[in-house]
């Protein structure tokens, strides 16, 4: 093998990978990205049902999980979901919003990784895949790396950015090194565990899930202090729907949550009518013409809501609804990194320059994207992440060309 000398070399070519290679190249810097991939972006290609959801417009740090809640502002304030708005803009990718600020392609995914493939062509960003990573060391001028698969090589550069991802969807090829390359460098990670997933329950609250199953709704789910209103889905495994992708960054073993149905429905109000308006209409048919039909009966039998309106009190009526919209379940899991859309955790932010995404204590050396302790919600966030600490890293980078 022979040896190349880049300025940069990008580790992954995702979202955060391809958009820090563009502005890192974009003063004239020799920069290679690798990723061990036979095609690039394959997050973005299977995202937002392959729409890709590439940002939402309200992103703000509070949007984040993390041990610092404050080492995302700096990247998102520099460059926020404006600006990669206009960059869509200007390729003349259509686009539309949903709900809560969430922006969809009208197309395809295909037409972001197109887009973000341009703009790397145009700065001169050589893309190597089926390419891995053997060996990573430091040198006294920069860095020696040794590479492996389709682009064999061995390489020499001043800067190295770690754009590999987590550890969710590992059938997308989603590993571990970017923690290895961390630890390698004594740089500290904090607990990783999977992000925005389904929840499971015990075999005792399944076998009545899946009668259930396939049954969702709008839902108020809330854990500690925190709370999502958004749909939820019962499934054969337990509980989805991005109510419940929503909490799971927030929940941890052995702790419950509590999910109000109907968060903007008064039930005791609607149940009190429904007792005046036809008392001899049993309860589980009454919550059935508030709530949908099977979940309105699993809650009648599993809380033993028998008997007719006219014979059931208010005061039961409103224990009945303060179940309904304060249910509490234990969850004993997660669907884990297999359907998990993000890993929490990550190279721990106290290791890195807020501003430029670079190791304190290894000059050139740089973390981005998901790797890093910076997770956000569901609905685009994640995505402007990659694109804002990308950005941070390239533009600093650049900014060191001779």
């Amino acid at each position: 093998m022979w040896i190349e000398t880049f300025d940069t070399v990008v580790l992954g070519a995702g979202a955060a990978g391809m958009m820090c290679a563009i502005h890192a190249a974009a003063k004239g810097g020799s920069v290679l990205i690798i990723d061990h991939a036979k095609t690039p972006g394959e997050k973005i290609r299977i995202s937002g049902g392959g729409r890709c959801n590439f940002t939402n417009i309200g992103t703000t740090a509070r949007n984040f999980v993390s041990g610092n809640a404050h080492f995302a502002k700096s990247a998102l304030g520099r460059y926020t979901a404006r600006d990669f708005i206009a960059l869509v803009e200007r390729h003349g990718i259509s686009y539309h919003e949903k709900t809560l600020g969430q922006l969809f392609c009208d197309n395809s995914a295909k037409d972001i990784i197109e887009m973000l493939l341009k703009e790397m062509a145009q700065a001169g960003v050589q893309l190597r895949l089926r390419t891995t990573l053997e060996q990573l060391r430091k040198t006294e001028s920069g860095f020696a790396l040794t590479l492996g698969g389709d682009g064999a090589a061995k390489i020499t550069c001043r800067t190295v950015v770690v754009a590999t991802g987590g550890k969710s969807i590992p059938k997308m090829g989603a590993s571990g090194l970017g923690y290895q390359i961390a630890s390698q460098f004594d740089l500290p990670v904090t607990e990783t565990r999977p992000g925005l997933v389904p929840l499971t329950f015990g075999e005792d609250m399944l076998q009545d899930f899946r009668e259930i199953a396939g049954v969702g709704l709008d839902a108020c789910v809330s854990c500690g202090k925190t709370s999502f209103e958004e749909a939820v889905l019962f499934t054969h495994r337990g509980l989805s729907g991005p109510a419940i992708l929503q909490i799971s960054s927030y929940w941890r073993e052995k702790m419950p949550i509590k999910v109000s149905f109907l968060p903007r429905t008064d039930v005791f109000d609607e149940l009190c009518a429904s007792k005046r308006e036809n008392p001899r209409r049993s309860v589980a048919n009454a919550l059935g013409e508030i709530l949908p039909k099977r979940l309105a009966a699993y809650l009648a039998q599993a809380n033993g809501w028998a008997g007719v309106m006219g014979e059931t009190s208010d005061k039961k009526l409103a224990a009945i609804a303060a179940v309904v919209q304060g249910w509490e379940i234990h969850p004993i899991g997660s669907e884990g990194y297999r359907t998990a859309e993000v890993t929490l955790g990550g190279v721990d932010t106290d290791a890195l320059n807020s501003r430029t995404m670079e190791s304190k204590s290894v000059p050139g050396l740089y973390f981005i994207g998901e790797v890093v302790d910076v997770t956000g919600w569901l609905g685009g966030y994640n995505f402007q992440w990659a694109w804002s600490s990308g950005w941070a890293a390239g533009t600093a980078i650049a900014g060191t060309v001779q």
